[in-house]
């Protein structure tokens, strides 16, 4: 009997489940004013931040300015770390309060669990992306090649992939402290080695076999791309199904490793 309900919770998957999941997600980050304010405003003042820094400096002719050229990058690395933090930080919370214990003891399966969650937190992303191209394109004058729908795309998918390895972060962490700790080994390599910094070309050949495992390193070409050419490019599509997939593997990976009890 156990071992049946076990399995059951595994694999069950509702989509009025997991419905309800993202709905009590949405409505407790509603009344949580300063996760708002993190997710919304946060990577807009950080990347105000850089404007101030960047919009007097002298550049070449004909070439894009340091805030087009790095600005742009930064419109999928903010919502990526922001929203890692905020669903690992949330998702832990739901264990140590013993909610999550609760819920996987009723018909909730993980999958409708983590997908609740993924959907809820993919919507806030999704806001996010829209708030931040919107500002950095109107009131910073990030000069975009490409279409500003793309930008905004991309944006959202790096985002839900912060979500999903934030929720994949969170099956391994005690404490929120523990969970931030996950922050400087999940997502600094990634900023490190995605070719912000340094050309992807230009690292030592191991380098260049990690980075490109890196789900981050795509989401920053994909951009990229965006900046160079006017239209849509093939690479620019592989770039954005591969953090997709990236998205997708760390919440079946999440799934797998959540656990019914909290130690």
């Amino acid at each position: 009997m156990t071992a049946t309900l076990e399995r059951r919770t595994s694999t069950h998957l509702s989509p009025r489940l997991t419905a309800s999941t993202a709905g009590r997600v949405l409505r407790q980050l509603r009344h949580d004013h300063r996760t708002i304010a993190m997710m919304l405003v946060l990577p807009s003042v950080l990347l105000g931040l850089l404007y101030l820094l960047w919009k007097d400096l002298p550049t070449l002719p004909g070439q894009p300015g340091i805030f087009d050229r790095v600005g742009l990058t930064m419109l999928g690395i903010f919502p990526f770390v922001v929203m890692f933090l905020v669903t690992s930080i949330a998702m832990l919370r739901e264990r140590t309060s013993g909610t999550l214990e609760r819920l996987l003891t009723t018909p909730l399966g993980r999958m409708d669990l983590l997908l609740g969650y993924g959907l809820a937190f993919g919507l806030a992303a999704t806001l996010q992306a829209l708030v931040t191209v919107t500002i950095a394109t109107t009131v910073y004058g990030l000069d975009v090649t490409g279409s500003v729908w793309l930008v905004g795309l991309i944006a959202v998918v790096d985002a839900v992939l912060g979500v999903a390895l934030g929720l994949l972060a969170s099956a391994f962490a005690r404490t929120e402290f523990q969970a931030v700790q996950f922050m400087p080994v999940i997502v600094l390599p990634q900023f490190f080695l995605c070719g912000l910094l340094v050309p992807v070309d230009q690292m030592a050949g191991w380098l260049q076999v990690i980075s490109h495992l890196l789900p981050l390193t795509y989401a920053v070409e994909a951009l990229q791309e965006v900046g160079r050419s006017a239209t849509a490019t093939t690479t620019m599509w592989v770039d954005i199904a591969v953090v997709g997939g990236a998205a997708l593997l760390a919440l079946a990976l999440a799934a797998g490793t959540l656990r019914r009890r909290t130690n």
